[in-house]
C-alpha cells in the first residue's frame, strides 16, 4: 500500500502544490493549515512521514515536533526558510529526519521523502550487536542493555551504518552519502546535530561509549562497554 504523508503548511498554495505532487507520486495525502490541526491530524491519520512547515503561526514547528517526540518517531522532513539556519539545527536536535529549505522543488521534496520512507519502511535486516547495545534496522529498534531507545530514521541509519563496520573510521563525507545519498548538499552542522542526538539518546541510555571521534580522521564504533 502506499505510505500517508501528512502535510503541514499555513500556505494553502504550498499545500495544493504538494498534494498535486505527492498524489502524482503514488502517496496518499492528508493537510493541515497550522500547530494544533497537525497535532490532530497526525493521532487521526497515522502518517507514515510528515512534511512540517518551521514558521507555523501560533504552534509553531518546532513544537509541534517537540511535542510528537514525546510520544512518536514518525519521521519529519521540515520546510524552513532559506536564512533560518538556527531553526534548522534546533529542529534536527528535536528529533526532525531531514529539512528542505523554500523555495524548493517538488521533485526534490518527493526524492528526500521517498528516500527516507525507504530508510524506515524497507532497511535491511538482521540483528547488530556490540558490547551492550543492539540494533535491529528491520524492526527500527535500539536497545543498550536490554532497554529500548527511540531513534529517528536519520539517527538509526547513521548508527547501523557504524555498526555494519565498527572498527572502520568513516569521514563525514562517507557519512553524507551513505545516509543521503551522493550530490546531496548537506552541512557539517546537520550530521554534527545527528550525531549529538545519537550520542546523547545512547549516554542516557547507559552507553556513553558508543560512538568515538577519530580527531581529523572521522567516526567509527566505541566498544560500547556502558557505565
Amino acid at each position: 500500500m502506499s505510505a500517508t504523508l501528512l502535510v503541514v503548511d499555513d500556505d494553502p498554495q504550498i499545500r495544493d502544490v504538494l498534494r498535486i505532487a505527492m498524489g502524482q507520486a503514488g502517496f496518499r495525502v492528508a493537510e493541515a493549515a497550522d500547530g494544533t490541526a497537525a497535532l490532530a491530524a497526525a493521532t487521526k491519520f497515522a502518517p507514515d512521514l510528515i512534511v512540517l512547515d518551521i514558521g507555523l503561526p501560533e504552534l509553531d514547528g518546532l513544537e509541534v515536533c517537540r511535542r510528537l517526540r514525546r510520544t512518536s518517531q514518525v519521521p519529519i522532513l521540515f520546510l524552513t526558510a532559506q536564512d533560518d539556519e538556527v531553526d534548522r539545527v534546533v529542529g534536527l536536535e528535536l528529533g526532525a529526519d531531514d529539512y528542505v529549505t523554500k523555495p524548493f522543488s517538488p521533485r526534490e521534496l518527493i526524492a528526500r521523502v521517498r528516500a527516507i520512507l525507504k530508510r524506515t519502511q524497507g532497511a535491511e535486516t538482521g540483528a547488530q550487536k556490540r558490547g551492550v547495545l543492539e540494533v535491529d534496522r528491520e524492526s527500527h529498534a535500539c536497545r543498550v542493555n536490554g532497554e529500548p531507545v527511540a531513534l529517528t530514521a536519520r539517527e538509526m541509519e547513521l548508527l547501523s551504518r557504524l555498526m555494519a563496520r565498527p572498527d572502520h573510521v568513516m569521514a563525514r563525507p562517507q557519512l553524507v552519502d551513505a545516509i543521503y545519498g551522493t550530490n546531496v548538499n548537506v552541512s557539517d552542522r546537520t550530521v554534527d546535530s545527528h550525531l549529538r542526538n545519537l550520542r546523547a539518546k545512547l549516554a542516557a541510555a547507559g552507553c556513553p561509549d558508543a560512538i568515538e571521534t577519530v580527531h581529523g580522521v572521522g567516526i567509527r564504533m566505541g566498544p560500547c562497554r556502558g557505565g
